[in-house]
């Protein structure tokens, strides 16, 4: 099973591109954070892509998330949901066959930082209930939050600054500390240039000076069956890259 995750920072802006990740990839799992739309704004390819089940949970020009099934590997249309925390159209969730699935966009934090801290608190009580009921769990996203130094290059650590304070850090950890994998890290444990995004300037991307913020989170049973996960980082202009993990499920 190939699940990818990717903040397309407006799904119109970078439409046709989307189309060529889709074309090329054909993730059974496919997780937008930032679409910046309503379903109403978006091509009719768009609303009901071939092949896929489809669901859009956007505003106009602000935040926003998408869950994307393909419809070979989940043959009968999911049910998708949001827990009682959502706002701003920033999580929502689809039960397939095996787990529960999670596209989510945590708030940066910068206009509003106890806005940020209780989503991800409220996250961390999502998770620890799955992990209470042994369900397994696939939280994917853009969390906004450097989990280590590490996560970050060492041009852009700053102490305390929003994505890399403590606090934040603290919450991730207890989030998944609830049955939870980074896989990407366990994967890659002693890899220093892995990142996920890169501000949009001095350019940065090319020279990968970034942060890595988006993460797929998988409970054990789950993350013990990653075969690969990795970044593509050239791919694109979002000032994210595409994160494309890949389980031996099913």
């Amino acid at each position: 099973m190939k699940i990818a995750t990717w903040n397309v920072n407006g799904v119109r802006a970078r439409e046709a591109q989307l189309q060529e990740f889709i074309a090329k990839e054909r993730p059974d799992v496919l997780c937008l954070q930032e679409i910046k739309a309503t379903i109403d704004q978006l091509p009719m390819w768009l609303c009901e892509i071939e092949g896929y089940w489809c669901y859009w949970h956007g505003g106009r020009g602000y935040s926003g998330v998408a869950l994307h099934v393909m419809r070979d590997t989940t043959p009968e249309r999911p049910t998708f949901e949001h827990p009682a925390f959502d706002y701003e159209n920033r999580i929502v969730t689809a039960r397939l066959p095996g787990f529960t699935i999670a596209s989510i966009y945590v708030p940066n934090g910068g206009k509003d930082f106890a806005a940020k801290m209780q989503f991800i608190e409220s996250l961390d009580a999502f998770a620890a209930s799955y992990e209470a009921s042994a369900q397994p769990l696939v939280l994917c996203g853009d969390m906004n939050v450097a989990l280590t130094d590490m996560d970050v290059h060492p041009k852009e650590r700053k102490p305390n600054v929003i994505g890399q304070r403590p606090d934040e850090r603290a919450a991730m950890e207890r989030l998944i500390s609830r049955g939870l994998v980074d896989v990407h890290r366990q994967l890659e444990p002693d890899n220093a240039d892995l990142f996920t995004w890169w501000a949009p300037w001095r350019n940065l991307k090319a020279r990968n000076i970034g942060w890595r913020l988006d993460l797929v989170l998988a409970s054990q049973e789950i993350a013990d069956r990653t075969q690969t996960c990795v970044v593509q980082r050239e791919f694109g202009t979002s000032d994210h890259g595409p994160v494309i993990a890949e389980f031996g499920l099913g």
